[in-house]
């Protein structure tokens, strides 16, 4: 876990560096002061908004249906378990099944699962997946996340402001190194979002597998949710790619394999971790393994 925690220190200080030295390029010392402010702002706007925009975003209605009020018992269930508050439950209508997490902290967090997750799997597998993304809010996940994002977006919009209006003529890179660090610098920040996005899914996986008590749930779940979201578009997700990093299982048929700009860990990488958690755990008598085997609803 300590591991886990240390990579992303590490990759969000480099992403500050990243933001301080584009900030630099432009203005010299002013220029990173005000980029620290800039990217403060945006914070602070996201910080206070980012997930009921999220939620809008992908028409999010609350879980007041049948199908609604027991995944509400569900999560209040694992809330419990995980000894943490418990979120408000939302459900988006998409044939695919994909969830995700959102808020600024535990006292402020929604999760919101797809009615095509509801539909096609199973209930211990809902669990599985509900799991995780209570590990995202207990983790502070989803706070890392948007603070990410924010930085990589504030880099960006710095980087188009510096090719449109011309940075430092001074600075110790030259014309060409500054045109270069200004191209480079946006595509480095977008790695290193994702980088912090695959490392965090693996911790919530863990987690997510000690919250449900089986971590065989999860696994089933991850599998499933792959071999569907490879053939059922999500076209909220499409049209927001943005917001694909949010989600279990990317949306927008990523590839198979670790990528240089995948949002997420492979599947198939993480399914074996979760096995392999499972053979060395003792099973937990509260969570047997595939109780009802049919679907959600």
């Amino acid at each position: 876990m300590t591991k886990g925690y240390v990579r992303t220190a590490m990759l969000m200080a480099a992403l500050t560096a990243l933001l301080m030295g584009v900030g630099a390029l432009i203005g010299g010392s002013t220029g990173v002061v005000l980029a620290l402010v800039f990217a403060g702002g945006m914070n602070a706007f996201a910080w206070w908004n980012s997930d009921k925009m999220v939620l809008r975003m992908h028409n999010a209605r609350p879980a007041d249906t049948r199908d609604g009020l027991e995944l509400q018992r569900m999560v209040a269930d694992l809330a419990r378990r995980a000894d943490m508050p418990v979120p408000a439950v939302f459900i988006i209508e998409t044939e695919q099944p994909n969830a995700f997490a959102t808020g600024r902290n535990p006292e402020n967090a929604a999760v919101a699962a797809t009615t095509g997750l509801l539909r096609r799997l199973s209930r211990e597998e809902v669990a599985g997946v509900m799991a995780h993304e209570l590990a995202h809010i207990r983790n502070y996940d989803t706070l890392i996340m948007t603070i990410t994002a924010t930085f990589a977006g504030a880099i960006s919009m710095l980087a188009n402001f510096a090719l449109f209006f011309g940075g430092r003529r001074d600075n110790p890179l030259g014309i060409i190194g500054l045109l270069a660090m200004m191209i480079l610098a946006p595509l480095a920040a977008a790695l290193v979002q994702m980088a912090i996005s695959r490392s965090r899914e693996y911790e919530a996986d863990r987690i997510g597998a000690e919250i449900c008590g089986n971590p065989h749930w999860l696994a089933d779940a991850l599998e499933r949710i792959q071999a569907f979201a490879a053939r059922i578009d999500n076209n909220v997700a499409e049209r927001n790619p943005a917001t694909a990093h949010m989600f279990i299982i990317n949306p927008l048929h990523a590839h198979r394999h670790d990528a240089l700009f995948s949002t997420h860990p492979a599947t198939e990488n993480r399914v074996a971790a979760l096995r392999a958690m499972a053979g060395q755990a003792r099973p937990d008598p509260r969570a047997q393994r595939r109780t009802s085997g049919g679907p959600w609803g």
